[in-house]
């Protein structure tokens, strides 16, 4: 089993398009690492049957995790027991490795960007298919903030739908540091205010004008937190700047399948999917129910069937999907997306 480098947490591209790669020699930080004798962790083995549904998976569906750190994927994605620290530092590479995860998502940097050298940091521990699923900085999707010297007070944010500062602090890092590495950059939105919502047509309007100003290249995708603005305007308005809609499975939007009827998957440049939170829970009370995420504990057989209805419909497009699952959909991530890819190979 091959040993791999220390990476520092990064986007991985587990597959070349068309086929699944032999393992790569280690690097000489791996190495060095090796001959010291310090652990390095590695990728668990892969069952016969997951081999085959990678293997079956159509090239351009990019399966992949939330984030990587969870002691409790040793023996479904790592080959021992490792603390979330040391999986923060040396598992990604590992995760690459696991034949149907050909994506992660980097959610860190919702809360602080980073910066293009951090970035070619997570693109080197990678193979040369992965991709990563990057959200953007909450300061452009939050239309208000934490006021200065006031105890839970909040004040309109200046940089909220700025794009020229998302330009300058996202995208140019984004695409200096992952290259082609880089999958969808996509803008969740917080819940909107109630004033905000009472008015969706000016918010769309406003978005569009965001996305419009966007440096042209990325892939771009919006995550609403609001069904009250699944509206014809706001199908729209991504249509017309090519932008993608993130369906996602969140107690807060109605199921994938129904975002398609108000975002029809034919005019998205592709698929973006995020499975994200079981309806019984909040995250909180979902982590507590489901760690150390290492068995499936509420399967939602209709969020799977409606995702994998998704993506082989991406598939008959010849269009990328990207599909991102939290812990908190099921109870392990690693797994729904076992289950996930068998019914998009399958049917079953």
């Amino acid at each position: 089993m091959r040993r791999t480098s220390r990476p520092d947490p990064r986007q991985l591209e587990l597959f070349p398009a068309d086929a699944p790669t032999a393992p790569e020699a280690p690097t000489a930080r791996a190495a060095s690492r090796e001959h010291r004798g310090l652990a390095v962790v590695g990728p668990a083995p892969t069952s016969p049957d997951v081999a085959a549904l990678a293997a079956a998976l159509p090239p351009l569906i990019h399966l992949g995790t939330s984030s990587w750190s969870f002691p409790g994927w040793a023996g479904l994605v790592y080959d021992r027991v490792a603390t979330e620290a040391e999986l923060a530092r040396d598992g990604l590479a590992a995760y690459a490795r696991h034949p149907l995860l050909r994506a992660v998502g980097l959610d860190r940097t919702f809360y602080a960007p980073l910066s293009a050298a951090e970035f070619a940091r997570y693109a080197a521990a990678v193979p040369a298919h992965f991709r990563f699923i990057v959200k953007a900085t909450d300061t452009v999707t939050s239309p208000t903030r934490v006021e200065r010297g006031r105890t839970g007070g909040r004040a309109a944010n200046p940089q909220f739908l700025d794009a020229a500062h998302v330009a300058d602090t996202v995208v140019a890092p984004l695409v200096a540091g992952l290259g082609p590495h880089a999958g969808p950059l996509v803008f969740q939105f917080v819940p909107l205010p109630p004033a905000m919502l009472r008015d969706p047509a000016a918010f769309v309007a406003r978005l569009h004008a965001f996305l419009a100003r966007l440096p042209r290249g990325p892939l771009y995708a919006v995550e609403l937190r609001n069904a009250a603005l699944l509206t014809p305007d706001y199908a729209a308005a991504l249509a017309a700047t090519g932008v993608a809609h993130c369906y996602n499975v969140h107690p807060s939007m109605p199921p994938p399948d129904e975002q398609a009827r108000h975002v029809p998957l034919e005019q998205n440049p592709a698929l973006v999917a995020r499975w994200m939170l079981n309806a019984r829970y909040d995250y909180e009370a979902a982590r507590a129910a489901y760690a150390p995420f290492d068995r499936l504990v509420d399967e939602d057989p209709a969020s799977r069937a409606a995702l994998a209805d998704l993506c082989g419909r991406a598939a008959r497009l010849g269009r990328p999907a990207f599909v991102a699952a939290n812990n908190k959909a099921e109870g392990s991530a690693p797994l729904t997306l076992v289950r996930l890819a068998r019914r998009i190979v399958t049917g079953t």
